[in-house]
């Protein structure tokens, strides 16, 4: 949700514990400097996490296909969209992965993913589209959402000029895009769409942030209480909307029959209890997870490969996740 240089200067008490890549890199957003996210306007925090998004990324891979597109949105809006392909034929159709970047819906963008995106296409073998869903405060709660769920139709109506299998459909994302994917996931099971998997990579599942982890990682650890708040007061500011399950999918009526999950969480992240119960929910009603908490490392490690061994495992485990699901070992 954050970049690199964006946290406060409040140490973490759990600091110690990371590991020492993980801490090297805390350390060094302190020394930046840098103003806080949430001390931004929306503008001023997209450019900001524009800017720095690349700084902890792997070198972008080169994939022989690589295209822009438009997804029309319910009301017309054309949808900006990235293909990434590790193909350039179509001539055998490849499983198809919707990705939904992080960013509390309110910042972040195609390019802020390009690179992790560009992992798990080259990684599972499979097309992956990222889509750049309207963003707060402009386009508030349910936009993202629809527009998730609108470029899913869309894609599983579209597969085949594509060159993609719409047999073979997942859904995934990180963070507020995780949340994104996990209600699509629920919307395609109530419209009958089959997804092989949906991929959950640290996503919010709470109305309200008011579980343990929420308190015990508040401060100084990449992803702060004071900046969860700021960006779910620019998308949804109404705390009675905030139990609506298309913002808090722990709080949908029922889990039964969504599709497979895997779910990547990080130790020290504000986020990971409510990654844990959301993983319950769906063992309790009968759907595969796997689950994987990454130890020692903080919210936004995914996008950290350069400097953090676990950012590199978890792409590794969930293209594994994506092959197995598509069916391509």
């Amino acid at each position: 949700m954050t970049t690199p240089g964006s946290a406060s200067h409040v140490p973490s008490p759990h600091h110690a514990r990371l590991t020492p890549q993980m801490r090297n890199v805390i350390d060094g957003m302190a020394r930046a400097g840098r103003p806080p996210l949430h001390t931004l306007s929306p503008a001023q925090a997209r450019a900001a996490y524009e800017l720095g998004a690349g700084v902890l990324e792997l070198p972008k891979a080169a994939l022989p296909r690589v295209e822009d597109l438009r997804i029309p949105a319910r009301d017309g809006t054309p949808l900006p969209a990235r293909l990434y392909a590790p193909t350039a034929s179509d001539a055998q159709a490849l499983p198809l992965l919707l990705y939904l970047h992080g960013g509390g819906f309110t910042i972040g963008s195609i390019a802020t993913h390009d690179v992790l995106c560009r992992e798990l296409a080259r990684l599972a073998g499979c097309m992956v589209v990222s889509l750049e869903y309207r963003l707060a405060p402009e386009h508030p709660f349910p936009t993202a959402s629809d527009d998730a769920w609108d470029a899913l139709a869309w894609l599983a109506q579209h597969a085949t000029t594509l060159g993609a299998d719409p047999s073979r459909l997942a859904v995934g994302g990180d963070s507020a895009g995780g949340t994104l994917a996990a209600v699509c996931a629920l919307q395609a099971r109530d419209a009958g769409l089959p997804l092989a998997l949906q991929l959950l990579i640290y996503p919010g599942t709470t109305a309200h942030q008011d579980t343990p982890s929420h308190t015990e990682f508040a401060h100084g650890l990449v992803l702060e209480r004071a900046a969860i708040g700021w960006f779910f007061d620019q998308y949804i500011p109404s705390r009675a909307e905030r139990e609506d399950w298309r913002f808090a999918p722990l709080l949908a009526p029922d889990a039964e029959g969504v599709a497979p999950a895997w779910i990547g969480l990080a130790e020290y992240d504000p986020l990971v209890d409510e990654g844990v119960e959301y993983a319950d929910k769906l063992r309790a009603a009968g759907v595969p997870v796997q689950l994987e908490i990454y130890r020692g490392v903080t919210h936004e490690f995914i996008k950290m490969g350069r400097a953090l061994p676990e950012a590199r495992q978890a792409h590794a485990d969930a293209a594994a996740a994506l092959r197995s699901a598509f069916q391509l070992d």
